[in-house]
């Protein structure tokens, strides 16, 4: 399965806001819409998720500085969920980031009752740091 991380467009703006996650996930992830006007008037990345060309999900994050990256927003739509492209597309979206040169350190936060998370995102060596109201997580780079 070929997974690709493209610019959010005039073109597929309207399909980003209509993927849904499962009920269940509803109060562990924001809404794409939301996160689109963030991106749009912050000057956050977001990227589109494709597998086999077909619209399935959806990546934002934010340069902090020029050390820290953050990745605010990551998610599948239901229909396309525990079929690997969520962890390919989590590696595509690493490997861009570390393009940036003086790049340290990677975040990621997440809901601790999100029941999958912490040992996904452990899986591609983040640590979990601390807790607020989310868990923290990083990778130093």
């Amino acid at each position: 399965m070929e997974v690709l991380l493209q610019p959010v467009t005039r073109k597929n703006y309207e399909q980003v806001c209509e993927l849904e996650v499962s009920k269940e996930q509803e109060a562990l992830v924001a809404e794409n819409t939301w996160s689109l006007v963030e991106s749009l008037f912050e000057g956050y990345e977001s990227r589109a998720i494709y597998a086999n060309k077909e619209l399935v999900g959806f990546f934002m994050w934010v340069h902090e500085t020029s050390e820290k990256t953050s990745i605010w927003r990551f998610m599948i739509d239901q229909k396309f969920q525990n079929k690997g492209i969520g962890r390919k597309a989590l590696d595509l979206a690493l490997n861009e980031i570390k393009q940036s040169t003086k790049l340290r350190e990677i975040e990621i936060c997440y809901n601790p009752k999100n029941p999958v998370a912490k040992d996904f995102y452990s899986s591609f060596g983040f640590t979990e740091v601390g807790m607020d109201e989310d868990m923290l997580a990083v990778i130093n780079v």
